[in-house]
């Protein structure tokens, strides 16, 4: 049996996720029988792929935050993606995924646990995930019928600013003439982002 195909496609998945330049290009996404988990050493971080989600390297899939490296990122700082979790079945009417980002920007450090003006302030508060603490909120936007909400946890590790965004996101169906019917309900996807958060360890 010719082994090839899955041994290029492990390593491929292990460059994306260990990989220590801030500049790599994003990794193409998980495919076959790629690994159903992701690493990144240098942060001590594991999240384990569900079987539901699709493990890709890139946020370029949102409208309203311009795969800005971290939800409502605005001007502190640049950062990379490390890993996104796609719920299988997101369309435009109605996404979801889990994302996780960091970035060793001085500037980014510094404000790394701010919270965005449009969190709501019921919503602020640590949370610790894995046994690390984070500062939780949430937020959301809308424009020119598209909608964004956004669950978004922020935390120093060493020195570098950790975000974690679990993201609904689409456009509104009533737009479409016939409406269109979203994929799943946003119950559905917040429940599978839920699920797939459980799934963050870390080695130290």
């Amino acid at each position: 049996m010719n082994h090839r195909p899955l041994l290029l496609a492990c390593l491929a998945l292990l460059t994306a996720c260990h990989g220590a330049s801030t500049d790599t290009p994003p990794a193409a996404p998980a495919t076959g029988d790629a690994p159903r988990a992701c690493t990144d050493a240098a942060l001590g971080l594991a999240i384990a792929v569900p079987p539901d989600m699709t493990l890709r390297h890139d946020f370029q899939r949102t409208y309203l935050d311009a795969a800005a490296w971290q939800a409502f990122a605005g001007r502190h700082g640049q950062g990379r993606p490390l890993a996104a979790l796609v719920l299988k079945g997101s369309d435009r009417i109605t996404a979801a995924e889990l994302r996780i980002s960091a970035s060793g920007d001085a500037d980014a450090v510094a404000h790394c646990d701010d919270t965005p003006a449009s969190a709501e302030p019921g919503s602020i508060a640590s949370q610790a995930l894995g046994g690390v603490t984070f500062q939780r909120f949430r937020a959301g936007d809308a424009a020119m019928g598209h909608y964004l909400q956004v669950e978004g946890y922020r935390a120093l590790r060493g020195d570098r600013c950790v975000a974690i965004d679990l993201l609904v996101y689409g456009t509104r169906p009533e737009l479409y003439t016939p409406p269109r019917t979203p994929p799943f309900s946003q119950a559905r996807a917040w429940q599978a982002l839920h699920a797939a958060l459980a799934g963050l360890r870390w080695s130290r």
